[in-house]
């Protein structure tokens, strides 16, 4: 059985992380658990997530996955916008709540850059980086 569909087009911010993460190279986006994913061919982000608590799922729905590095974790983890994600968590990876304060689409992008770095291969790193350099 399917997961349902735990999104809209028009969510918060959904459109801007589209523009974002659709920009790395051989970025595709397909519906995974029911949310957008954004793999290179590898998930390096998901839009929405849930928090497993005591009274069950809590949801967030309007927020950014990302794989990051285990350098930036605590950093990360002690800014309350942050959260741990069910499933996802244990695996590396932190969610950023779009209602816990106003959204900084730099910082967005420069995350989304950094799972992308972790989990997609060399020859697309490679890829974005002599795009980067060719940018003004």
């Amino acid at each position: 059985m399917p997961h349902p569909i735990m999104f809209h087009d028009d969510d918060q911010g959904l459109a801007e992380l589209r523009s974002i993460a659709l920009d790395f190279p051989e970025a595709f986006e397909k519906v995974s658990w029911g949310r957008p994913v954004f793999c290179a061919p590898k998930m390096f982000a998901m839009y929405g997530g849930n928090v497993k608590s005591t009274e069950g799922m809590v949801p967030y729905p309007y927020s950014l996955l990302v794989k990051v590095d285990d350098s930036d974790r605590r950093a990360l983890e002690q800014d309350k916008r942050f959260f741990f994600p069910a499933y996802m968590g244990p695996f590396g990876w932190l969610g950023l709540d779009f209602t816990a304060a106003e959204v900084d689409w730099d910082e967005v992008t420069e995350l989304v850059d950094a799972s992308f770095r972790l989990v997609a291969p060399r020859k697309l790193i490679k890829q974005l980086d002599e795009r980067r350099l060719e940018e003004p």
